[in-house]
């Protein structure tokens, strides 16, 4: 099973402040510092780029256009590369870009862009064009390809948790698919697809659309891009927003533990909500209910279902399939439990295959129509290399087998494709405190892709940041998620630049 993404999958009270109890919601005293009225300058090798010319076209409800980059940074007069944005224009009076990101890695940022409506409220797509832009190597950006669908196919339905040596070497194999695939192309562009990369290419968009400073929203992954572009460019920083947490500064056995234990606990809400529901296969209690989908999936690693077309259901699809419909339990939970019940009570593990498919963006006949899968990994094994020995990964695996017995062992086995990685990112940046002006972080409890923690751990990092947490939530990501309170402090933040560093709001 691959590593967990941490991405957004579909388009999607009281307060406490550290300081005091307030009844309400009421806005924070502090203010954004006023913002500059014209842009730092740029270095002498860059300003090709920053000066481009570009040309906005109808797209459907949105503008777009495409501009260049450099392919590598440390070589600027080197080979280019093209990038894809999106403009959906505002409703009313523009006080500028508002840049948004989905995460992923390898999420698109344009479709989610042209998605504004539902993406952010009515108040923020008033006065603000929200733009996207799909990061390098994804979606409209000249897209790298390394697997083809068939390859797609085998890696995730592969062994995700060997009981013995010959399905060890199996899994060992299966991992280096990846790497070898995406070097066989011997496409330079996948070398270069590093957030530090990414997060250079932002600023020259926010020149493109003539906005001085950067105003975002990422989610997920995209808070990645917005963490690492307020250290590079700190003076350019408007109103950030960012809207779980995914750390730059952790190595891939910190991020896998931690979300190996987050998953867990919303596989076990799930068995919970589950339970006594119509439609629910499961019986008894959360214990019990939990361990009967374990036997189901130990089942299937010596006989898959096979449904329609005679298209197999492994122990890793099936895995996957739970996994990815923990994310947003007000959607996923009554999508999953009818599939699952479909493959546990009447052998048919056809629902089941189909929702995966659905999270996949995989068509029916085969097809996967994005290159998300090859992206993740571009980015990813850049981003959080991972210099471990099959003996070391094996003990993470038990390790995290006894701790998140659910989904620990098959996520520490997941990194082997990352040992096994092709290329190294050519340059990393540190989160420092007090480089750049305030910033918003949005954590909620109970997300199992990127854990409130780790939004606290960077808010404490950056020593100038408002947290505001969503507690007792269970998503991914907050904002504009079912949280008023939430959603309206992040508002007030965007549209009227009101901000408390190093401030908690606590919001149910």
């Amino acid at each position: 099973m691959p590593p967990v993404p941490a991405r957004r999958s579909r388009v999607a009270l009281i307060c406490v402040t550290s300081v005091l109890v307030i009844a309400g919601c009421s806005t924070p005293t502090a203010t954004a510092p006023q913002a500059p009225t014209i842009a730092e300058p740029v270095p002498a090798d860059l300003s090709a780029f920053y000066s481009q010319e570009i040309e906005w076209r109808n797209c459907g409800n949105a503008d777009c256009t495409i501009f260049e980059v450099p392919l590598d940074y440390q070589d600027p007069s080197g080979a280019r590369v093209s990038l894809s944005m999106t403009r959906v224009r505002a409703t009313g009076e523009s006080i500028g870009s508002l840049f948004v990101n989905p995460g992923g890695p390898g999420g698109s940022a344009v479709d989610y862009a042209k998605a504004a409506d539902y993406i952010v409220t009515d108040q923020v797509r008033e006065v603000f064009d929200v733009v996207g832009v799909d990061p390098r190597g994804v979606g409209l950006s000249e897209p790298i390809e390394c697997l083809t669908d068939e390859q797609k196919d085998l890696f995730v339905g592969g062994e995700v948790t060997p009981d013995t040596q010959l399905e060890e070497q199996r899994l060992i194999l299966d991992a280096e698919v990846v790497g070898s695939a995406c070097e066989a192309k011997d496409n330079p562009l996948i070398a270069h697809m590093s957030t530090v990369e990414v997060s250079k290419d932002m600023d020259i968009a926010r020149a493109l659309v003539g906005d001085p400073v950067m105003n975002m929203v990422g989610k997920s992954y995209g808070t990645a891009i917005a963490a690492i572009y307020s250290q590079i460019f700190p003076e350019r920083v408007g109103r950030m927003v960012l809207d779980g947490v995914l750390p730059t500064y952790l190595d891939q056995f910190q991020v896998t533990r931690e979300q190996a234990k987050e998953f867990e606990i919303l596989f076990r809400y799930f068995v919970e909500d589950c339970l006594g529901q119509e439609d629910c296969p499961l019986t008894g209690s959360v214990d019990q209910g939990a361990q009967q989908v374990q036997d189901f999936l130990l089942a299937l690693d010596s006989q898959p279902l096979v449904g329609r077309g005679g298209r197999e259901l492994t122990e890793g699809l099936a895995a996957y399939s739970i996994l990815t419909y923990l994310y947003f339990p007000a959607t996923d939970f009554d999508q999953l439990r009818p599939a699952l019940n479909a493959a546990m009570t009447e052998r048919n593990p056809d629902p089941l295959l189909e929702i995966l498919d659905r999270r996949m963006n995989r068509t029916p006949d085969g097809r996967y129509t994005d290159n998300s899968t090859d992206a993740f990994y571009a980015v990813s094994c850049l981003d959080l290399p991972v210099d471990a020995s099959v003996d070391q990964i094996r003990a993470f695996a038990n390790e995290l087998s006894q701790s998140a017995p659910m989904f620990g062992e098959a996520l520490a086995w997941g990194a082997l494709t990352c040992s096994n990685w092709p290329y190294q990112a050519g340059a990393t940046t540190d989160i420092s405190a007090g480089v750049a002006p305030p910033v918003m972080i949005v954590a909620t409890e109970f997300d199992p892709a990127t854990p409130a923690r780790w939004g606290l751990d960077l808010a404490d990092r950056l020593g100038n940041a408002e947290v505001v947490e969503w507690e007792g939530g269970y998503n991914h990501t907050g904002y504009f998620e079912g949280s008023t309170c939430v959603t309206d402090r992040v508002d007030s933040f965007l549209i009227e630049g009101t901000i408390s560093p190093g401030t908690t709001t606590i919001c149910s």
